[in-house]
């Protein structure tokens, strides 16, 4: 199992799963501390993990602990299955829809800004509306449906006439299905969990301008994909140098640079698709062979 979980992981282009797996091992992680803590009659070991990982709703609490803007993002309600069950169904749906036509990266980013949008907007009303301060608990709060909404919202303005099938109802575009979420939560902006629906609307909105300032040539999660290239640059096994001197026949150089134009097209579209990092050594070759002609 593990295998095949690490197998699916390091798949290029293969942004969605990776933030789904991400999502359920800290889920696990997260549910056996919590068993553990209580069967032990130890809870407070389990909460202390907790604070350090959700947002809290005083911005006073939040600025000292800063980092949980994106660790609220991966964090579920570990006394249900329902909750991070839904959020990962709904962003698999969506975000291989996204990575089909804007590739991982802007998925992860896309992520990141939704949970950010949806962290910044809870700590904006708790903070400056009388009405969420009383009513919003200062425990803090967990989950990844504002970065969903984030992606659900950026691939229905993206293609808002796509149709998913869904079940009961057959095909449904899913602009409405975004409409759908963004109406619910904004009706439930002031119900039983305030807070939440308003992290939603923080994700949707982000969705929306992303892609909007994406249609114009601005990419808002390019600093995003920086840092994430800068993170596994670090993590990278660097390969020893080795350089070595031969002759190539005169016959193996003239094999190598008949590379067609068909060829090449195909190998754009595949760094298109999934990066550099995607080619194999051979194709790697080709396309430094045709840049020297």
């Amino acid at each position: 199992m593990l295998e095949e979980f690490k197998n699916a992981f390091q798949r290029p282009n293969n942004g969605h799963v990776q933030l789904i797996i991400i999502n359920v091992v800290v889920y696990l992680v997260i549910a056996v501390i919590f068993v553990f803590s209580t069967a032990f009659q130890a809870p407070g070991f389990f909460e202390v993990i907790h604070h350090q990982l959700a947002i809290p709703a005083p911005i006073v609490e939040f600025i000292q602990k800063p980092w949980t803007v994106i660790t609220y993002a991966f964090v579920h309600d570990w006394t249900g299955i329902f909750h991070i069950l839904f959020n990962m169904l709904v962003f698999y749906w969506f975000g291989k829809l996204f990575v089909e036509y804007l590739g991982s990266d802007k998925l992860i980013a896309v992520y990141f800004l939704g949970a950010l949008a949806g962290g910044v907007a809870y700590l904006l009303v708790y903070n400056l509306i009388p009405f969420y301060e009383a009513r919003i608990p200062t425990g803090g709060m967990v989950g990844a449906s504002a970065a969903v909404y984030a992606v659900v919202v950026a691939t229905a303005t993206l293609l808002p006439d796509y149709t998913f099938f869904l079940l009961f109802l057959g095909p449904v575009r899913i602009k409405y299905i975004a409409g759908f979420y963004i109406i619910v939560s904004f009706l439930g902006s002031v119900g039983p969990n305030e807070g939440g629906n308003v992290a939603h609307l923080g994700g949707a909105l982000i969705g929306f301008l992303y892609i909007k300032q994406l249609q114009a040539g601005v990419n808002w999660g390019s600093w995003i994909t920086a840092i994430i290239e800068f993170i596994k640059s670090l993590f990278a096994p660097k390969p020893a140098v080795k350089v070595t001197y031969r002759k190539q026949s005169t016959t193996k150089k003239a094999a190598k640079s008949s590379v067609s134009q068909a060829e090449i097209d195909t190998i754009l579209d595949k760094i298109s698709d999934g990066g550099y990092e995607s080619l194999t050594k051979d194709e790697k070759e080709k396309l430094f062979n045709a840049s020297k002609k």
